[in-house]
């Protein structure tokens, strides 16, 4: 029974190079995830993507159940592990998949309407696809790894859109009724966006906006080239990690 049961984790989790069934499993929910999806693109609600949204949480209910048992493997805190998975977050993101799913039984009744609301938390469904794809996994690492300078221009982003609204705000009152106005044109112009729903009118906030618009494409330059390094840095040591296990591969058989 141990034995199936950490053969079901290779499985649904990340098992070695090579394990076609944990592959096969992989891009199997990769399709339901992306055919549970189809249905939002479409304002219209028919028959065929009803029996969709059942296929896809019926199928979601069985990956929550298989992990959950085998949850002892993944978080390896004992039989603890079963109470502290529901609360990790890929096991949220899977709960708030099958959630909306309850608006299937509240069309006849109007109390239970409500839950209608819980439809749009399938978007979560778009998360799951993270333990599935292995190219999102990469970047999951690169922000990872890179997480204190993406941190740091994260910071300076913020300050400086603060400090261009309370600039901008009081260089030019007029054009701005609030200060939340101010901190929206500081992000859109810190974006280099520009929408010109709000702009300065005088010459002083206008000078104002071009040094945040030159500030703002540096800025936003920043978090490009440190995922591109990172990213970079990923590739690299995916490969050598596959060219090893290659090696070793080789050397047993």
């Amino acid at each position: 029974m141990v034995e199936k049961r950490h053969r079901l984790f290779q499985i649904i989790e990340d098992a070695e190079n090579g394990d076609k069934i944990s592959n096969i499993y992989d891009v199997f929910m990769m399709i339901v995830i992306i055919a549970s999806l189809i249905p939002l693109a479409f304002k219209t609600e028919y028959y065929a993507f009803r029996v969709i949204d059942i296929i896809a949480v019926v199928v979601f209910i069985i990956d929550y159940i298989l992990r959950l048992v085998t949850a002892d493997y993944k978080i390896q805190k004992g039989k603890i592990s079963f109470l502290i998975y529901p609360i990790t977050p890929m096991a949220i993101i899977d709960a708030l998949c099958i959630l909306p799913s309850l608006s299937i039984v509240s069309n006849g009744f109007k109390i239970l309407k409500v839950f209608r609301l819980i439809r749009t938390l399938r978007v979560f469904r778009v998360f799951k696809a993270i333990r599935y794809s292995k190219s999102i996994k990469m970047i999951k690492g690169v922000f990872k790894s890179q997480k204190k300078p993406l941190m740091t221009v994260g910071i300076l982003a913020i300050a400086y859109i603060l400090i261009s609204a309370l600039v901008i705000f009081n260089v030019e009152p007029d054009s701005f009724d609030n200060f939340f106005d101010a901190i929206y044109w500081a992000t859109v112009s810190l974006t280099t966006m520009g929408y010109g729903d709000i702009y300065p009118v005088t010459t002083i906030g206008r000078i104002v906006t071009m040094i945040s618009s030159i500030f703002g494409i540096a800025i936003i330059a920043l978090p490009s080239g440190i995922i591109t390094a990172g990213f970079m840095d990923e590739l690299n040591n995916s490969l050598s990690k596959n060219n090893e296990e290659n090696k070793e591969y080789n050397l047993i058989s």
